[in-house]
């Protein structure tokens, strides 16, 4: 079987994805996407993807059967099920029904709301497109610290060192690349303690560290 990875380095949608195949040692190759210069709505990339978003993950299996998914949730759900090694959803019902809560929190909560789409119309309608995200990014992060702590209580163990339990799942697969657009963004999370120590504890993995977006092959460096 081969994986084909589209996306595009500084989307976060695509590091979650990125995150979760390392999690799952998984090798794929990596097919850049600029939505920056809307390389996303060719009509080779619209044909995988018809809302031209990334990331897109095509796979082609031994009998040559060719599938692609779209969304990072789903592309990650679908490697959790495909694939049984290095979980990425917890095994007791709450836990897992949580870890996909706090994933949504990034992904429809906040995301959505500093992409570059929005971002783009904000600005058309004269708004300031990098003040814009900022109230939903502390808001969601202040409300996904949260819920990290109400599910310990619940399941009855401390906090951490991940987002639930012991190993790392969805939601940090979610929260690593949220993170980092917060300090894009000019958001400052660090109040946020426990947030800093999921993180810490994530970025300690090959995992995480190999998918942040200047890592990427088609990473914009700085002119030195």
């Amino acid at each position: 079987m081969k994986l084909v990875l589209h996306n595009y380095w500084r989307s976060s949608a695509s590091q979650r994805v990125r995150i979760a195949l390392g999690l799952k040692q998984l090798p794929f190759d990596y097919v850049a996407i600029n939505i920056v210069k809307e390389g996303q709505f060719s009509d080779d990339y619209r044909a995988l993807n018809p809302l031209a978003q990334v990331p897109t993950l095509e796979i082609t299996e031994e009998d040559g059967s060719v599938w692609s998914i779209s969304q990072s949730l789903p592309i990650i759900e679908y490697l959790d099920e495909r694939f049984a090694d290095h979980p990425l959803l917890p095994k007791h019902p709450f836990a897992r029904a949580r870890a996909r809560a706090l994933a949504e929190i990034v992904n429809s909560g906040i995301q959505p709301l500093q992409n570059l789409t929005t971002t783009k119309a904000v600005k058309k309608l004269g708004g300031d497109e990098a003040l814009w995200p900022q109230p939903f990014i502390a808001g969601g992060l202040a409300a996904y610290e949260r819920l990290v702590i109400d599910t310990a209580k619940s399941l009855a163990y401390e906090p951490g060192p991940f987002s639930v339990g012991d190993a790392p799942s969805i939601a940090d697969c979610c929260l690593v690349p949220q993170l980092a657009s917060a300090r894009r963004f000019g958001v400052d999370y660090t109040k946020h303690e426990l947030l800093v120590k999921i993180e810490a504890s994530c970025m300690a993995l090959d995992a995480f560290k190999n998918a942040v977006p200047d890592q990427q092959p088609d990473a914009v460096r700085p002119q030195q």
